[in-house]
Parts: structure tokens; C-alpha cells; sequence
């Protein structure tokens, strides 16, 4: 198959549809920042693997060369702000009978129960950080809308996601993790102080209150929506 990754970042998705496209296979990953490319081409260089190809260059703006018979894309509608546009557009680079594949967001999902306080406080600070970027962080929700918009089939559908309890709490990790990638825009948007967010010991307080409560804490939603274009 040949294959269209769009919004490349380093490369995990190319690397995954490398895989399964198979060595007679092509993928070609387009994304706009140039730091993004150069590491997506340091990891399939190292990889060993000899099917993927980056472009830089924004999708909206860019028509490579030929049909595909797949387009894909994670967490890369959320920042668009037409993403039915954006759709209808890739949907014009496939073959008939192709696939259109993306994978997006909802913060919806992510909770604790019983509610932690810390975790339910990162998660409003999230949210607020998403508000000023302008991304879109319930896109995951308005896949099979959006589809139905860009004049594709409704697509099919999945949605995944974590939940954990106990210590080691992959929960208390992965939203201390956004924080300390957040703080910067926090403090600059005055959503929070550093001294509100309390770095050094996010994860930890995240954590204790989770196990104290005896509950559990969920990710954000990953919703998956796919279809093929009429023959």
C-alpha cells in the first residue's frame, strides 16, 4: 500500500504504517515543523527501514505526487480550524476504495473516582491551556460529524483508553508529564503559578490521593474513525 501520514511529528505513525504496509510498501509523512522532520528522519534512518519518506510542508497547502491508497493522521485534526476541510482535501489524494483514517482526542475522558483534587485541578488547567491555544480538545467526539461534513462515508469507530488504581499510577505520570510540558504557557497565560502547580511533587500528591481513596484514575479518550472513499 502506499500510504499518506499527515502530521508526521517524529514519526511514530509512519513507523507503524511502515510495518504494515510492508517492505514493497511507501509511506510519506508530511508535517510543517522542521524539528519534527529531522527527528522523524533520525528514527527511521536508525530503524533501518527504507519505505519512508517526510516531507515539510503544511497538508493543506501541499498535493504529493501520485494516488494512495491510505491517508492517515493522529491528534492532528484538533488543531485545524476546518477540520471537515481538511478531510475533504486529503480524501481527494486517494485511490478509489482508499482509506482515510484519523485518530483524535477527548479530555472528556479523563476523571477520578472518587474526584482527586489534584488531578481534577490539572485537568481544568489543561482544558484552560487548550482554550488559548486554540486546540480542540473534544475533537475526538466530532470524528463521525466532521466525516459526514467532508462528503465521506460515516465512518466506523473505536475509543480507547487507560485506567488505573493503585501505587505506580500511570495516571498521576502521564498528567504530571503534560503539566511540566503546560507550565510555561500556564504561568505566561496567568492560568496558574508555579507555585500553584507544585512540579516536584505533582505526581506524588496525584498519586497519594488516588491510593488514599482507595479509586482509580482514567486517560483522556483516543477515538479512532475510518472509511473508505467510493469506488
Amino acid at each position: 500500500m502506499r500510504v499518506l501520514d499527515v502530521g508526521s511529528g517524529p514519526g511514530d505513525v509512519a513507523l507503524l504504517c511502515a510495518s504494515l504496509a510492508g517492505p514493497q510498501g511507501e509511506v510519506i509523512g508530511i508535517d510543517r515543523a522542521p524539528e519534527a522532520i529531522e527527528i522523524a528522519r533520525q528514527r527511521v534512518q536508525a530503524a533501518g527501514v527504507e519505505n519512508v519518506t517526510f516531507l515539510l510542508g503544511d497538508p493543506m497547502e501541499m498535493a504529493p505526487e501520485g494516488r494512495f491508497d491510505a491517508v492517515v493522521g493522529r491528534l492532528v485534526l484538533m488543531h485545524q480550524p476546518d477540520p471537515a476541510a481538511m478531510l475533504r482535501k486529503l480524501a481527494q489524494s486517494l485511490s478509489p476504495g482508499g482509506i482515510i483514517a484519523f485518530q483524535e482526542l477527548d479530555i472528556g475522558g479523563a476523571r477520578s473516582v472518587p474526584p482527586s483534587p489534584a488531578f481534577e485541578q490539572c485537568l481544568q488547567w489543561i482544558e484552560a491551556a487548550f482554550a488559548v491555544v486554540g486546540g480542540d480538545n473534544r475533537m475526538g467526539m466530532k470524528l463521525y460529524p466532521t466525516f459526514r461534513a467532508a462528503c465521506l462515508p460515516g465512518p466506523s469507530m473505536s475509543i480507547e483508553g487507560g485506567i488505573w488504581g493503585g501505587p505506580d499510577n500511570p495516571a498521576a505520570v502521564m498528567v504530571s508529564e503534560v503539566m511540566l510540558t503546560l507550565l510555561p504557557l500556564l504561568v505566561k497565560s496567568g492560568i496558574a503559578t508555579e507555585e500553584q502547580v507544585g512540579m516536584q511533587s505533582l505526581r506524588d500528591r496525584i498519586e497519594k490521593e488516588i491510593v488514599d481513596s482507595g479509586g482509580v484514575a482514567t486517560s483522556p479518550s483516543l477515538i479512532s474513525g475510518w472509511t473508505r472513499v467510493p469506488q
